[in-house]
């Protein structure tokens, strides 16, 4: 059953890649200003779980609904137009383009939205001080430490105003300092702006920061709040 005034919800998902099963009837559900975990060990299928959720990946069978839309009936234009506006994302690496300043990087999504270059630009700094990365704004992603670079990337997902943040393990690549401090301003604002985050992980760490956990093991789906 889905639960009342969730914003993005999937029923019975199925996944596989030849003879590996990915997901096996996994489900998921998300309101609006919540952070849910993601969970379980690697192969597990919960990074599977994001990219289907997200639009990436359809699914062989089952459904996703995203603010009453039904995510496995869209074309791929439509699809990409909804991550460009709706959703954002954090990667383990950042991902951030290597040639542009990091400025440029945060704003990239609004330009790719149709947004004039010095409104974007000022829309991503707003973000970069908030996130305190703003005093390098003019340098490249090469050039910054990678604490930084994770945190210029949780503003770029936020600069769209997105209502749906998929972090896929965002601190992997971190120590623990720097994992912990992007993991409290990427909650933070997200929670401000009440979006809602779906943070993969393995780190029971990472995972204190949300408000509820979904534990993917052998490409099932188990909710650890309506199990408690």
């Amino acid at each position: 059953m889905t639960p009342a005034g969730s914003l993005l919800t999937a029923d019975g998902l199925r996944k596989t890649y030849g003879p590996t099963t990915a997901l096996d009837d996994a489900a998921f559900s998300i309101h609006p200003g919540e952070v849910v975990a993601v969970m379980g060990p690697s192969g597990s299928g919960k990074s599977t779980l994001l990219h289907c959720l997200a639009g990436i990946v359809r699914p062989d069978e089952g459904s996703i609904t995203y603010g009453g839309r039904e995510l496995t009936g869209m074309s791929d234009t439509e699809l990409s137009a909804l991550r460009r506006s709706e959703f954002g994302f954090v990667f383990q690496f950042g991902q951030l383009v290597p040639e542009l300043t990091c400025v440029e990087n945060v704003a990239l999504p609004l330009r790719m939205n149709g947004v004039k270059r010095k409104q974007a630009e000022a829309t991503a700094l707003t973000w970069m001080e908030r996130l305190d990365v703003a005093d390098v704004r003019d340098k490249r992603p090469g050039e910054i430490s990678g604490g930084q670079g994770q945190r210029v990337a949780v503003a770029r997902s936020l600069a769209p105003s997105p209502r749906v943040i998929f972090a896929d393990e965002p601190t992997g690549a971190l120590d623990s300092l720097n994992g912990e401090r992007v993991m409290e301003m990427l909650t933070d604002a997200a929670r401000s702006t009440n979006a809602a985050v779906v943070l993969v992980t393995h780190e029971t760490r990472v995972a204190a920061y949300s408000d509820r956990e979904i534990v993917v093991r052998d490409g099932k789906s188990r909710d650890m709040e309506r199990i408690a």
